[in-house]
């Protein structure tokens, strides 16, 4: 694994207690963001698990409401810009049509990643897509759960450690014989209870930590913001699950697994393959999109994103790559695109001090290597990678900041220098080999 990068500032833990004075304005498929370019909606996804229809209704909202493309964020959900104003209501409609808003009130709050390549690459492991739609139905229903913050995340891993990797503030961590662990925020310790158990488990700690935020009295978002003195504790957790007719016991210091995020690939036999497909920077046009979901609808009739901005899609025909490839999406590691991502940057963010996509485009086949790079117009870094160490542009309206694990900050590197610099950085043989 490779080594941990610092988080930016405004994701690090802090020594003080964070006490918000206002609610969460994370966006969503009906509250939408003004943006420079438009309005923005956030769609979630749970679990990245889109059905032909669904993906069919989502290049229909981008062609007829916004710009015609579809962005993929970290968290595995689907974007849309450039909406007009006032297009809300009939936005609503289509989404609601293709199943895509289940419960209105708790549509921010359905953020669920899982697994990938969960039951599609071996039979040695649960398949944490099944305990994730089990998770959002039982989400959905409860209404307290609608109290929740927008950035709240739950995260189903079969084991391999790729989704847990992401900072989750509820982790489902499949074991053997038909075990799973939950994991609260970032404790090492876990608790340990039957697979079967564990959707219902996630959401009675989901329960626990409104609780705790509740007696705090600081408005938490996430598990990370809690105060010391209502840090969420496995043995008060297991007395909940107890309650609630649940057996489970603590497990301390528990391993953490890692697996790297899947790659651009296709795998499988002859006639039928599992296609990992990388849309540049995690931006799609329409056209683009409907030709995965034409691949899905002769395969297995669904989709899944990823929270590395892909797409997998499992039983692809034998023709189905070649088809992919010729509309300029990447289906093969190694590519000038893999493991880098950027922010929205100018024009679409006011706050953006560059257009880091333009930027991320003129150097990407010239600063290849295997450390992930996030380009990042301003000091949010929103989409920044997690789990893995990664080098960090930050615009500074002359050039960029440049920092990367185990080496000193360079301030402003100017444009002609980007391309030297950021190779130079992703290369680094003492952090890669670790």
């Amino acid at each position: 694994m490779l080594a941990a990068m610092p988080q930016p500032p405004s994701a690090a833990s802090r020594d003080e207690p964070v006490i918000r004075e206002r609610g969460d304005a994370c966006p969503g498929a009906l509250r939408l963001h003004a943006a420079d370019d438009g309005f923005l909606a956030r769609v979630r996804v749970p679990a990245g698990l889109l059905t032909v229809e669904q993906a069919s209704a989502l290049a229909l909202a981008a062609d007829r409401f916004g710009d015609g493309h579809l962005e993929l964020t970290s968290r595995g959900n689907v974007q849309l810009r450039g909406l007009a104003d006032g297009c809300g209501a009939g936005l609503a409609e289509l989404l609601d049509r293709a199943g895509l808003l289940p419960a209105p009130s708790h549509e921010r709050v359905r953020n669920i990643v899982a697994t990938p390549l969960s039951g599609l690459d071996g039979p040695d492991r649960p398949d944490a897509s099944a305990w994730a739609v089990e998770f959002d139905r039982l989400l959905c229903a409860a209404p307290w759960a609608a109290a929740l913050s927008g950035r709240f995340l739950f995260a189903f891993d079969d084991g391999r450690g790729d989704v847990a990797a992401l900072a989750p503030d509820v982790t489902v961590l499949g074991r053997s014989r038909g075990r799973a662990l939950v994991r609260l925020g970032r404790s090492d310790d876990a608790v340990e209870l039957a697979g079967q158990d564990a959707p219902r488990a996630a959401l009675l700690a989901a329960r626990y930590f409104l609780d705790a935020a509740a007696e705090a009295g600081t408005q938490a978002w996430r598990v990370a913001e809690l105060p010391a003195e209502h840090a969420l504790d496995e043995v008060e957790f297991v007395r909940r699950l107890d309650a609630a007719g649940i057996t489970a016991e603590t497990a301390r210091s528990v391993d953490r697994p890692y697996a790297p995020p899947p790659r651009p690939s296709r795998t499988g036999g002859h006639d039928r393959a599992t296609l990992c497909v990388l849309p540049p920077l995690g931006r799609i046009d329409s056209a683009q999109w409907r030709v995965l979901v034409e691949v899905a609808d002769e395969g297995s009739g669904r989709l899944r994103v990823t929270p590395w901005r892909s797409v997998v899609l499992p039983s692809a025909g034998e023709r189905a790559a070649a088809r992919i490839e010729a509309v300029g999406l990447v289906l093969t590691p190694d590519s000038p695109w893999e493991n880098v991502t950027a922010c929205t940057g100018r024009p679409g963010c006011a706050k953006s001090l560059a257009d880091v996509r333009a930027d991320a485009r003129a150097v990407a086949d010239r600063a290849r290597g295997p450390l992930p790079v996030h380009w990042s117009g301003c000091e949010r870094r929103c989409g920044h990678p997690r789990g893995t160490a990664w080098v960090d542009l930050v615009a500074t309206g002359s050039g960029y900041r440049l920092a990367a694990p185990g080496r000193p900050v360079r301030d402003d590197v100017r444009p002609t220098e980007l391309a030297a610099a950021l190779a130079d950085a992703r290369t680094d043989p003492d952090v890669v080999k670790k």
